[in-house]
């Protein structure tokens, strides 16, 4: 018993401390040593400790949920959606206390499940849902298995501690790609596992616990701020974000911070919670039927909603794959009219059982194309199935695993112009003004067919072309003519390798050093790279082995492409990741090369990976976006100074 109590002791501490605080003080090898000498002498003696991590598991299956009486009541809060709205709410609390200013927390409002803990003697006794308020139902044995809920605290009196029950977007990811019934969302990915009859579902799913309130208790608290160190005291893990303001102006601007870290969170939150801080204040507000007069939540744009998929359009690649896109009756989601939604492949659409017809849940995040996550409602819809003919040609298509492809891609049209398209685009060979619309043009006119053939186009068949004059004719072969000379990342990325984006091209790039050596690469020196897969080495390997390949890339030399590999450099911007946005007195693409020159990395877009944004005049979305996360803001003329550069 003594060794028992002893391991029991130092798990839960080691827990504790990698689950709770992120700090982890022994490596998964040493607990899981120790966890398994507990577990045999669990088996031994028959005898399992209240707080043993053993529960963690999951334990019997339940015949049926009980329900249980909250001490205090758990009341709901009131909503806002506008500042004005939050500005009427802070007034009536003004106007009622007879304060102007007033100390408020501001929280993360978690989108999960609210979940009550009671403790006694230091003890989980029970575990409930909140349920109408007043009564919830037990859920202590699915509880159990989560690791932030402690199953012993320090406190030793009686006490219901309230939070929310939350399922992490990586732990979905990962449960969805070893399933073969996907979760549908992580919300009620969370619900559906802790008011689920099996403890043993609730484990698997890796849940986590975010404490926020303490209802019914023996001792009192005088303000919110105590009650958030007590909590932590005992073991809780808190929000990750609990900040104060005493006015509604710094109140504003963190609901704003809030908000514009919401898309790089890896749990789903859907607004923030104001709770006014001092417990006098509070019992002199009180409560309406259904809320606390004291606290307020702000609600955010809504980032899911439900639709009907009315079609599936199958889209051909420049790899001949034929992708379908989700047609969509249109709805708001995140400021934009949505009407079209990625499948992905055709295991994905059998994975979540999508049909047209049915209800659909729709979601959006980041600005990145909106994902169908699976079915609301069937409404007897009709089975999604694959084309037989290329939608583009004709020809036929085959069915190889998840994916469909076209068999007649080297005389598809779509193939073509979607090749032509990646190879001239800026992330690729940079071809300005040759866009997806021109290479349509050009193609029909007979002028392109495959990616060399650019590098022949002459001012003859460009003004063939519809719209164009002289000086776009002369502005496309400039710019066919600039981009001969090439980095060896842009011109791997531009070939349209299957699985090879622009991040796996700086990696080819960094491992192999000229176009020589990667083409003569092996299977072993690719799978020899760091986080590169089977299936990307084997589509590299395929590509510089392939006949066909090889006389295009030959032809793009002899036309005068010249590519060079540069080592990054180091310099006053070393480490520094850079986003460009607003009109800037130099052409992008220099501005872009003297960030690079000058030791630093260019991103296309704003997230929490950007260190600066460098803005101009006429500053859009990514300036406000940058704003709201916090990220440093340079001038076009600060950049200049930084990088001592005078034109």
């Amino acid at each position: 018993m003594d060794r028992m109590t002893e391991l029991v002791q130092k798990l839960n501490e080691y827990a504790y401390r990698y689950y709770t605080l992120d700090e982890p003080i022994v490596s998964d090898k040493e607990y899981d040593i120790l966890y398994d000498e507990l577990v045999a002498l669990e088996k031994e003696s028959g005898i399992v400790l209240p707080d043993s991590p053993t529960h963690r598991v999951g334990g019997e299956l339940l015949k049926q949920f009980e329900s249980y009486v909250h001490k205090q009541r758990l009341y709901s809060l009131a909503k806002s959606q506008t500042f004005g709205e939050l500005e009427s709410w802070w007034t009536r609390c003004a106007n009622a206390l007879g304060q102007e200013k007033f100390l408020c927390s501001v929280e993360y409002k978690y989108d999960g499940l609210t979940v009550n803990l009671s403790y006694k003697d230091g003890n989980l006794v029970r575990a409930t849902t909140r349920g109408n308020g007043e009564k919830g139902e037990v859920v202590t044995s699915g509880a159990k298995t989560i690791r932030t809920i402690p199953l012993t605290i320090p406190f030793k009196g009686e006490i219901e501690v309230q939070g929310e029950c939350i399922m992490r977007l990586s732990e979905l990811e990962k449960y969805n790609n070893t399933h073969d019934i996907p979760l549908k969302n992580a919300r009620n990915a969370a619900a559906g596992a802790l008011r689920n009859l099996d403890p043993k579902v609730t484990a698997e799913r890796h849940l986590d616990f975010m404490a926020y309130s303490v209802g019914y208790s023996d001792i009192t608290f005088q303000s919110q701020k105590e009650m958030v160190d007590f909590l932590v005291k005992n073991k809780f893990r808190i929000g990750d974000y609990v900040k104060f303001a005493d006015n509604m102006a710094d109140i504003q601007e963190l609901i704003s911070e809030i908000e514009g870290q919401r898309n790089s969170l890896d749990y789903l939150i859907d607004g923030a919670v104001i709770k006014i801080d001092a417990q006098n204040y509070r019992n002199e507000l009180g409560f309406t039927e259904k809320s606390p007069r004291w606290a307020i939540a702000y609600k955010y744009e809504a980032e899911e909603v439900t639709t009907i998929l009315k079609d599936v359009i199958w889209q051909v690649s420049r790899t001949g794959k034929l992708n379908p896109l989700a047609v969509l009756e249109p709805v708001e989601l995140c400021g934009a009219t949505i009407s079209r939604a990625t499948l992905n492949n055709l295991d994905d659409i059998a994975k979540k059982g999508v049909k047209i017809g049915s209800r659909v849940f729709i979601r959006r995040s980041n600005d990145v194309i909106p994902e169908i996550l699976g079915v609301a409602e069937d409404n007897n819809g009709t089975t999604i199935i694959p084309p037989d003919k290329c939608p583009s040609c004709g020809g036929d298509v085959e069915v190889n695993g998840a994916f469909v492809y076209c068999t007649n891609k080297e005389n598809c049209g779509a193939v073509h112009i979607s090749r032509l398209d990646h190879f001239a685009s800026r992330e690729a060979m940079n071809i300005e003004g040759l866009s997806e619309r021109t290479i349509l043009q050009l193609y029909n006119l007979g002028f392109l067919r495959d990616i060399d053939d650019i590098y022949d186009l002459t001012a003859g068949q460009l003004i063939q072309a519809e719209g164009f004059k002289d000086k776009k004719v002369n502005n496309i072969l400039t710019a066919i003519k600039n981009s001969k000379n090439v980095s060896l990342d842009r011109f791997v990325y531009s070939l349209g390798i299957a699985n090879i984006g622009k991040k796996s091209a700086k990696q080819l790039a960094d491992k192999f050093k000229s176009l020589e050596n990667l083409q003569s690469a092996t299977m072993e020196d690719l799978l020899n790279m760091d986080d590169f897969g089977e299936i990307m080495a084997t589509g590299v390997y395929n590509y510089f082995n392939d006949d066909a390949n090889i006389k295009l890339i030959q032809n793009l030399l002899e036309k005068g492409v010249k590519i060079e590999f540069k080592e990054q450099k180091e310099g006053v911007l070393t480490g520094i990741n850079i986003c460009l946005t607003g009109s800037i007195s130099i052409p992008r693409g220099k501005a872009k090369q003297l960030i690079i020159d000058n030791g630093g990395s260019v991103s296309d877009s704003v997230s929490k990976n950007v260190n600066v944004v460098v803005y101009g005049e006429d500053a859009g979305s990514k300036l406000e976006k940058a704003k709201k996360l916090g990220i440093e803001l340079w001038t076009e003329k600060e950049f200049f100074e930084k990088i001592n550069y005078s034109g």
